[in-house]
């Protein structure tokens, strides 16, 4: 039967927003606080600027790459044309967990927002896991989330980017609303201290911020589908991470001139307070930046229930996954196999509490950085074994950038496997990355067996492995 190809239906506007939307979310609402209590007002926007350059070169290597493999999939088309199916296996695993802890992370940052806005709203106490207390009501929505932007992503990559380009609107004028009046209301005196626990605090915010920036990806995920010349889709991408550098360093400076140490640590959602003491303890302020918290979430999400989505689908045409992922919407030319799939796992995640899905973000992490640097070795094993191939859009001084692309992500990820950093991970998360290695050896293991096809064949090998 022919496959059926994607339509290219996506501007630049639209990777623009895709792109963004996904690094924003809902991080800089939550995280704000504890990324300054870390390294100090400083010592996070450093760690923060440090976290951008790296993803910079690194999505260098997607852009050049990108443009002369113009087909969805991203980090699987890339890996497996350079280094073959075994390593494309183990980086697009590792992206799609990457993706699907975003995606869970969101799930709970939804009902998590609600709370902010309509306290007491949580109840109906079910059970404690990881010392937090999971209510029935906080659950449905994160579960009604799930469902509202599954649907989405279902209608089309058109509708999903129309949606996005309305909520990063909103997001946009609510970070000028805040930034714009953290100059003018805030005090210098509260940037104190600068550094906090010195080198070993930009560490451990620097080694998070894979985990904030993934995001520029979700562009490759869905190269198929963009309808714009090649040479300006890489262009796009690295834009987008300047915009994101720019967001995040902005509202932790914001965030400070607002509040004081003492302020920052006793806040649960620190930049709400922020925008709520800068316009004078105005509630409905603060309200407002839940909004735009609220637009994060939704845009983060979306982008990377899509981006998850076309990964699996690519594995499956590959025959890497099942062929049930391989299901394409005939209405709606989207894959709805996948877009279901990574749907229905964040429609599960607020069951697991707030404080459980710190270990999934965290471990999501590395995964995130192992992919990077599959991608850039491969931007170099095809630079020396493809010199010829078509590419619309050229790195300057492409060794020397995918050298730094892979030493860099290397590097950070050799901060979370030495014990004894602050970044190393936990038993917990180590047991999470463990859990989903060994389903992707099972999956790929049984693919291995289902690419035989006849099932008289599959009979014979398992009798004659018997029999020895």
């Amino acid at each position: 039967m022919k496959k059926k190809k994607f339509k290219r239906l996506l501007g630049g506007t639209d990777i623009l927003v895709l792109s963004f939307g996904a690094m924003i979310g809902w991080g800089w609402v939550v995280q704000s606080g504890a990324w300054i209590l870390g390294a100090g007002t400083i010592g996070a926007m450093v760690a923060f600027a440090l976290g951008g350059l790296m993803i910079y070169f690194i999505a260098l290597t997607y852009a050049e790459l990108t443009s002369a493999m113009p087909q969805n999939g991203g980090e699987h088309v890339f890996s497996k044309r350079a280094l073959g199916n075994n390593v494309s296996f183990i980086c697009t695993w590792a992206i799609i967990f990457g993706y699907i802890t975003v995606v869970m992370f969101e799930a709970v940052a939804l009902p998590t927002l609600i709370e902010y806005i309509l306290p007491g709203f949580s109840q109906g106490y079910l059970y404690t896991i990881a010392g937090y207390d999971v209510n029935l009501t906080w659950v449905l929505v994160g579960m009604f989330g799930a469902i509202v932007v599954t649907i989405i992503n279902y209608l089309g990559i058109k509708v999903a980017a129309r949606a996005q380009t309305i909520l990063i609107v909103i997001l946009a004028a609510v970070g000028i609303a805040l930034v714009s009046k953290s100059a003018i209301s805030g005090s210098v005196a509260n940037l104190e201290p600068m550094f906090s626990d010195g080198f070993n605090g930009v560490l451990k915010i620097l080694v998070l911020t894979p985990f904030f920036f993934v995001g520029f990806d979700v562009i490759p995920q869905a190269a198929g589908e963009i309808n714009i010349p090649f040479q300006k889709v890489g262009k796009v991408m690295l834009i987008s991470i300047l915009f994101a550098v720019a967001w995040n360093v902005l509202i932790i400076l914001s965030v400070s001139l607002a509040m004081n140490l003492t302020q920052i640590g006793e806040s649960s959602l620190t930049t709400a307070e922020a925008m709520r003491i800068v316009y004078g303890n105005s509630r409905g302020a603060a309200n407002v930046l839940i909004i735009g918290g609220l637009a994060g979430i939704i845009s983060s999400w979306n982008s990377f229930l899509m981006a998850g989505s076309r990964a699996i689908h690519a594995m499956a045409e590959s025959k890497m996954l099942p062929k049930f992922f391989t299901k394409v919407s005939k209405k709606y030319n989207t894959p709805v196999s996948a877009i279901f799939f990574i749907g229905f796992i964040s429609a599960l995640a607020p069951l697991l509490g707030r404080n459980a899905l710190i270990w999934i973000a965290n471990a999501g992490g590395i995964s995130i950085v192992v992919a990077y640097f599959i991608v850039s070795l491969s931007f170099l094993v095809l630079r020396k074994r493809e010199p010829d191939m078509e590419r619309k859009y050229v790195v300057k001084n492409g060794v020397v950038v995918g050298i730094i692309a892979i030493i860099m992500s290397g590097v950070v990820f050799s901060l979370y496997i030495i014990p004894g950093l602050p970044s190393f991970l936990s038993l917990a998360e180590w047991l999470i990355v463990g859990a989903w290695t060994v389903l992707g050896i099972g999956m790929y293991l049984y693919c291995k067996v289902w690419r035989l096809e006849d099932p008289r064949i599959i009979v014979k090998t398992v009798l004659s492995s018997i029999k020895k």
